[in-house]
Parts: structure tokens; sequence; C-alpha cells
């Protein structure tokens, strides 16, 4: 999957649902801190990074973290970009999603 995105809006939101790859279980995210990583595609720096938001406040136990794009964060050239999931549990535990979020930026009008 493909998130579209236009370069320079400032209200984007990304919905992402965790689960267990092996059985579909839902991973509850209460008390986690979940970071979205965003950098352009074939490349090693992270341009940005957002903070999941657990809205409404009953999403996390269900797995659902939103992401929100700032004011400047698509102030960027079009093109493919890539995020990366990370989760930090209550208990420092750091989980990694391995299959990256896929991004194509289109230049504004």
């Amino acid at each position: 999957m493909i998130f579209n995105l236009v370069a320079k809006d400032n209200a984007p939101q990304v919905k992402a649902t965790i689960t267990r790859e092996a059985d579909g279980a839902v991973v509850d995210l209460t008390g986690a801190t979940v970071y979205l990583k965003f950098r352009k595609k074939g490349t090693t720096t992270t341009l940005f990074t957002l903070t999941g938001v657990n809205d409404p406040a009953t999403n996390y136990p269900k797995g659902i973290v939103l992401f929100n794009f700032g004011t400047n964060d698509l102030n960027i050239a079009a093109g493919f970009y890539e995020g990366e999931i990370e989760i930090i549990y209550p208990n420092t535990t750091v989980e990694t999603i391995y299959e990256l979020v896929n991004f194509q930026l289109r230049a504004d009008f």
C-alpha cells in the first residue's frame, strides 16, 4: 500500500493498526509511545519523526495509532518516501515494525 500525499499540505493523517503477523492479534499500545520515522526512499537520513496519537483515547488498546503531519513536514520535494514505525512500551522495551510504510508525495499546484 502507498499513501498518497501532496507537498506543502499540513493536515494529512495516517492511521495504522498494529497486529502480530503470526496470528493477526492486535498489539495493545496502552502506555506506549509510537513513532513514525520518515525518510526519502533509498536514503538513510531521517527527515522528521512523528509521534503517534491515541485519538480517541480508546484506540491504543485496539492497536490503532494516528500520525498527524505538521505545518512544515511536507515542505519537501515530490517523490517517493518511506516510514518506519517504532513502539516504545512502558517498560522501555523497543519494537520496530519490520514492514516499511510507503508514501508518494506529489507537487502542489
